[in-house]
């Protein structure tokens, strides 16, 4: 699937901008992963400083999509390591954005997916298998619903009410 430049879709796009049904992510996120580019539905998750459900969630195929985990900002761990990554990709997601901390970051760069985090830590994350799945997260100000759209590049990361063409 070709990736949709976000600066293009923004241009091409501005009435959607406009009503708030495309929306612009805050510019904070760290790119990781060989794919620079990304795009696909998104799967939500809401989860704090617990990685059980983001291995559960990847194990699933991906089929494309883009999960989203809000682990609400927290960066006292990491949410996503290496072999979460390799997992992502092996099972088909087409990337992860990351409210939290990932590690292993040469392993991750390494994967042919996309990643975006806040940034990295090297401690793991607790495994009590607290969080919720497919329910509405907000990142930094935007809320973002299971189903909708993500758009990422190296300009930016947009989340989209619905499946973008320009």
């Amino acid at each position: 699937m070709a990736c949709l430049a976000t600066s293009e879709i923004c241009d091409t796009n501005q009435a959607l901008v406009i009503k708030g049904d495309v929306r612009v992510l805050q510019p904070i996120f760290q790119i990781y992963g060989q794919c620079r580019a990304f795009s696909g539905p998104i799967v939500t998750l809401k989860v704090f400083e617990d990685n059980v459900l983001v291995r559960d969630m990847l194990e699933s195929p991906g089929d494309g999509r883009v999960l989203v985990i809000d682990g609400g900002g927290s960066t006292r761990c990491a949410l996503v390591g290496g072999n979460l990554g390799q997992l992502a990709q092996n099972m088909g997601w087409a990337g992860i954005l990351v409210n939290g901390c990932i590690r292993d970051v040469d392993e991750i760069n390494a994967c042919d997916i996309g990643v975006r985090a806040l940034g990295s830590n090297p401690l793991k994350s607790s495994k009590k298998g607290h969080g919720d799945k497919h329910v509405p997260v907000n990142v930094w100000g935007t809320v973002i619903h299971d189903g909708e759209w993500l758009y990422a590049d190296s300009d930016g990361i947009l989340i989209s009410k619905s499946e973008l063409s320009v």
